[in-house]
């Protein structure tokens, strides 16, 4: 397929992709599903909708799958603020000639609280809160370097004894350039709806509409993404469409280690105290790769609340 073909095709799905965003109202549940979920996403700061050859793309974009070049797990832990922890496991592998195949599960644990009455004093019991998204995707080539991807998803919550359920899927498309050492990609995550809720209303799932690009500098060992997050997000004018955006680079500093740096504009944005954002909305971390193992670690600070901590180990087959 020509490059100014390819275009068109990717150009046609992100508009169709755009338009799906039309028929979702306000996010207000599952946020959990908004989550950076590898150590490798968290020190890009999020920025990752273009990311090949990694079996977590199934969390971000489908497409990515078919960029795998062998069958490929990962699992993390992630040590969040309070008694918050959350891991995921995934995997993923081609079958024959059908195209590649993928499984990731995300859990939330969000600890155990004292139960309270309408006045704060203590009932002398306890209660926990756990969130689980099951994933099953599957990912094929529409012409040489441009894929699609989708997501089936089944999404399970609890608080005190009560569930709600969700099903969602996601949907999205790849586009390499290799020649120019270019990647273009969108995604659209969480499209769907409760199948139950906590109480008698149902709300919205977190629908996001994502694209990005990213870029290897000639003559620099460097990975640079750029993604737009939110585009479905109803605003006040066109420009603040593009403040939800983060930014990563991935410095190749030999054949075993990389060193990584993001910034989340957003976040920075949502938590500034008063004038002052510390250092909110940055990250950065490592990944060390031997032979087939790579174990990545990722730091993002929340400026004066505090920061988070992920730890991924994954490997190919």
């Amino acid at each position: 397929m020509k490059p100014t073909k390819s275009l068109a095709t990717l150009l046609c799905v992100v508009c169709a992709l755009s338009f799906a965003t039309a028929f979702a109202g306000s996010n207000s549940t599952y946020d959990f599903l908004r989550a950076d979920v590898s150590a490798r996403a968290g020190a890009l700061a999020g920025s990752y909708v273009t990311m090949m050859n990694d079996a977590t793309s199934i969390f971000y974009n489908p497409a990515g799958l078919s960029t795998l070049e062998k069958p490929a797990g990962s699992l993390g832990f992630f040590k969040h603020l309070l008694d918050i922890n959350s891991g995921y496991v995934t995997y993923s592998l081609p079958y024959e000639d059908l195209g590649y195949f993928g499984i990731g599960v995300l859990y939330v644990n969000y600890g155990s609280f004292d139960e309270t009455d309408d006045l704060g004093n203590k009932l002398g019991s306890t209660f926990s809160a756990s969130d689980l998204a099951l994933s099953l995707g599957y990912s094929n080539t529409i012409e040489e370097n441009l894929y699609w991807g989708a997501n089936a998803k089944f999404i399970y919550s609890s608080i005190a004894g009560t569930t709600s359920t969700g099903l969602a899927a996601d949907l999205g498309i790849l586009y390499n350039i290799p020649d120019s050492k270019v990647t273009i990609g969108a995604s659209l995550r969480n499209l769907g709806a409760q199948l139950s809720s906590y109480l008698s209303t149902k709300e919205n799932l977190p629908l996001d509409f994502v694209i990005g690009a990213s870029v290897v500098p000639k003559g620099i060992p460097l990975l640079l993404n750029l993604n737009f997050h939110k585009l479905n997000d109803d605003v006040k004018t066109f420009g603040e469409k593009f403040k939800a955006f983060s930014v990563g680079g991935e410095f190749t500093l030999s054949k075993v280690l990389q060193a990584r740096v993001g910034y989340n504009n957003e976040q920075r944005q949502e938590l500034k105290t008063g004038t002052s954002a510390g250092l909110a909305g940055f990250s950065g971390g490592i990944g060390i790769s031997v032979q087939d193992y790579k174990v990545d670690y990722a730091l993002s600070s929340l400026g004066s609340i505090g920061s988070l901590h992920r730890i991924t180990i994954g490997t190919t087959f």
